[in-house]
């Protein structure tokens, strides 16, 4: 049997938070769901989302939510950043599982086998590699820092 899309997953789950009377998931998933339709009908003609597609505005919505508790807290809004983090952490359960740093370093080390990057001047090339392997498993900002890392180790 093949596997559900990720875009109906979730107006599954909306629909059993809306029976469960669940708040917080209703309205993380509705949120979610509203930006999924958004990125669906961008550009010139509406369009069906792919799974990697809806992976990327599950990984954005996250994001805002972990910033915007970060600036509840910081504003002494415990309670609302309490609310956020708790949307972000049933956003995130839907994102695939993150790697850890040793796994990282060694697909890292393949990319840059694999592109023939030598240098800082072939990060670039090393990236794309490496995105290639990685593929949502890793956010790009900590895959860029490991990447520079190991090509600066490479410097005779």
């Amino acid at each position: 049997m093949p596997a559900v899309p990720l875009s109906v997953k979730l107006r599954q789950d909306l629909s059993a938070a809306m029976k469960n009377r669940d708040e917080l998931a209703t309205a993380a998933l509705r949120l979610t769901l509203a930006a999924l339709q958004v990125e669906r009908v961008a550009g010139a003609t509406a369009r069906e989302l792919t799974d990697d597609e809806v992976l990327g505005v599950l990984r954005r919505e996250t994001r805002k939510r972990r910033e915007a508790a970060e600036a509840f807290a910081g504003a002494g809004r415990e309670e609302s950043a309490a609310r956020e983090r708790a949307e972000g952490d049933l956003l995130e359960s839907y994102l695939p599982a993150q790697l850890s740093d040793d796994q990282l370093t060694e697909r890292v080390r393949d990319g840059i086998a694999t592109s023939g990057a030598t240098n800082m001047r072939d990060m670039g090339r090393a990236m794309k590699a490496v995105q290639s392997l990685v593929a949502g498993q890793a956010e790009g900002a900590r895959v860029a820092a490991e990447v520079k890392h190991q090509l600066a180790a490479l410097r005779p």
